[in-house]
């Protein structure tokens, strides 16, 4: 089995999305050490932002007639696309950003789906963990309700779109203990954090019996 890890935190080691896509991988590969596992950090390494118009645009020309950066852009959003194609199971770990996706994110999504097309299921029945974690709190009755932009997206492109059977692990007030505003809500934050951790170790485990 290939498994494909993303990535898409600026935090570096401080990341939240990734310590519990950690957790995820580390149990998978307790449960089947001989898996590959390929990783791709959009944070540490992105892709470059223009050439999604560019590989958007490559399709509708002839293939003589394509610039040196057409083809290039073309070239990457189809390695992308297979990349992802190819994996038996995949790892995501997309934190909320300025209420959205990330442009990291973002750019790799429009990438695969211009490599690979739109509406393509391209994880068709393969098992997909997404994680996706956030600063403050955006549940029901909070001030912030309704102002997360991220999770639903996800969902409807790697569930609905390309059609992966999708496990989602989610936590919330990641900024308790660096922001003194929240401070207030270390209880809560340490239960979410424990939900979270136990939710992709079990989803690690999952995987493993696959």
């Amino acid at each position: 089995m290939t498994v494909l890890r993303v990535d898409a935190s600026i935090q570096g080691p401080a990341s939240a999305s990734s310590a519990l896509a950690d957790l995820v991988t580390a149990e998978l590969a307790a449960g089947r050490p001989d898996e590959t596992i390929v990783r791709r950090h959009l944070g540490d390494q992105p892709l470059p932002s223009d050439a999604w118009a560019a590989a958007a645009f490559a399709g509708f020309v002839p293939e003589e007639q394509r610039t040196d950066a057409q083809r290039d852009a073309l070239a990457l959003a189809t390695e992308l696309a297979e990349e992802l194609r190819t994996a038996d199971a995949v790892i995501l770990a997309l934190p909320l950003y300025n209420w959205g996706v990330s442009q990291h994110a973002k750019t790799w999504i429009d990438l695969v789906i211009a490599g690979g097309g739109a509406g393509t299921p391209l994880l068709e029945g393969k098992p997909v963990v997404l994680i996706t974690t956030r600063g403050g709190s955006y549940a029901p009755g909070t001030p912030k309700e309704g102002w997360d932009h991220s999770i639903g997206y996800l969902r409807r492109i790697v569930g609905d779109v390309w059609k992966a059977d999708l496990t989602v692990i989610e936590r919330e007030f990641t900024l308790v203990g660096v922001n003194p505003a929240l401070d207030a809500f270390t209880e809560p934050a340490a239960l979410l954090k424990k939900e979270a951790e136990e939710a992709a170790v079990a989803a690690g485990r999952a995987l493993a019996t696959r």
